[in-house]
């Protein structure tokens, strides 16, 4: 984040209606959110390698391709490879999640949420809303159409779509976070680089770098599942 010299007598005084540096932290914080937000579905090759190494390279769309995760061979290893479900489109979605689900269970292991994009949300509320019944009320009252929470088996499915979403299109991530973790560093977690302001030294101004490091692990691939509808 920068302020010039201009801008902070602008805003200094009785003129000062707000903290310029405290919006543009808050701002900048925001930004670095949804950049994160961006991150955790990505292949981890972004940025020259500086990118998080997100669900496309824990959860890819083909496991047997020749690629290492954490050390490990996927082509090699079967073990380590995660599930996936490829489908034509949302007709058969609810088998297609049925079949799925049932590939990642094992005893009391089993996928606890599921992340998807807007087409598959919606095709899956669609597939709901028709069984949903109104309970009859004496002296009136309100009916309310559609879910404001929704679930599949026991796992709570959750939307990243909409404006500002981030999920790949068609895609649904049957996700175990018993064995997915994110990983902040303790010492960059979205937190100013210095804790004195930065000056620059060829302009009247001030700068503030807020910085973030770290991860996404999985120490369970076989337990994280990926549905694929080819819109």
């Amino acid at each position: 984040m920068t302020i010039s010299g201009l801008e902070q007598l602008q805003n200094s005084g009785k003129e000062a209606f707000i903290d310029l540096l405290t919006q543009r932290v808050n701002v900048a914080e925001a930004s670095m959110a949804n950049m994160i937000c961006d991150g955790l579905y990505s292949d981890g090759t972004g940025s020259s390698g500086k990118e998080i190494t997100g669900l496309d390279a824990a959860i890819p769309l083909d496991p047997t391709a020749a690629a290492t995760y954490g050390g490990i061979a996927q082509n090699t290893w079967s073990f380590w490879r995660n599930k996936v479900k490829n489908s034509a489109n949302t007709n058969t979605l609810l088998a297609d999640m049925n079949e799925l689900w049932s590939n990642l269970l094992r005893g009391s292991d089993r996928p606890d949420m599921i992340i998807c994009d807007a087409l598959i949300w919606r095709a899956y509320v669609a597939a709901l809303q028709p069984q949903q019944r109104f309970s009859s009320m004496t002296g009136g009252g309100t009916a309310g159409f559609g879910f404001p929470s929704i679930q599949f088996m026991d796992c709570d499915v959750v939307l990243d779509g909409g404006i500002g979403g981030f999920c790949p299109t068609g895609t649904a991530f049957f996700l175990n976070t018993k064995y997915l973790h994110y990983r902040p560093h303790r010492d960059r977690n979205m937190v100013p680089l210095a804790p004195n302001k930065r000056y620059a030294i060829n302009q009247d101004a001030e700068v503030q770098i807020l910085a973030w490091a770290g991860n996404v692990t999985c120490s369970g691939r076989q337990f994280q599942g990926r549905l694929d509808v080819n819109a």
